[in-house]
């Protein structure tokens, strides 16, 4: 069995070539993770790395929609706005002139918004992070990380905890 592993072994360039990287952003420190990850990989094979915000639909998260009364005002326009100045931040000094980044802000259900933006812009791989919840508050919550990974038009790489990286940042 060894050797026609051998024989077999194939290096991960001859596999995949992801020329559009997709990064889901939510400013935390497992999206940060995963966004180290996604440079690392777009520095490697030359890729472009987009990085995608989604604001996520307020009023699909109320329990009881008709209850939600939006603060007055541009709300929505001020959150928007500033996702986007926080993503003109990423990926940060280190890489920002290494790479070609596509920064986007959408509004949604995220999993639903990372598919659709997978799908749109062609997309070869996404890197997200993964708040690796369990019990209760996954089955509350639900996983985006996991819906994303089904759904997926490509291969998604889930990166769970910042302490076990082996990526050198």
């Amino acid at each position: 069995m060894g050797k026609s592993i051998r024989q077999n072994s194939v290096r991960v360039s001859d596999v995949i070539q992801p020329n559009r990287i997709l990064v889901p952003i939510d400013f935390s420190k497992f999206s940060d993770n995963a966004l180290a990850y996604a440079c690392a990989f777009a520095e490697q094979f030359g890729s472009e790395l987009h990085l995608l915000h989604v604001l996520q639909d307020v009023v699909a998260m109320m329990p009881e929609p008709g209850l939600f009364v939006p603060p007055s005002g541009d709300w929505l326009e001020d959150l928007e706005k500033s996702a986007r100045e926080e993503l003109d931040k990423l990926p940060g000094s280190d890489a920002a002139g290494k790479l070609t980044v596509v920064r986007e802000v959408r509004q949604g259900a995220p999993f639903v918004e990372v598919i659709h933006y997978a799908r749109e812009h062609g997309v070869d791989l996404i890197v997200l992070g993964t708040h690796g919840r369990s019990g209760l508050a996954h089955v509350l919550l639900g996983s985006v990380a996991e819906k994303v990974v089904r759904k997926a038009p490509c291969p998604v790489l889930s990166v769970r905890h910042p302490e076990h990286e082996f990526v050198m940042a």
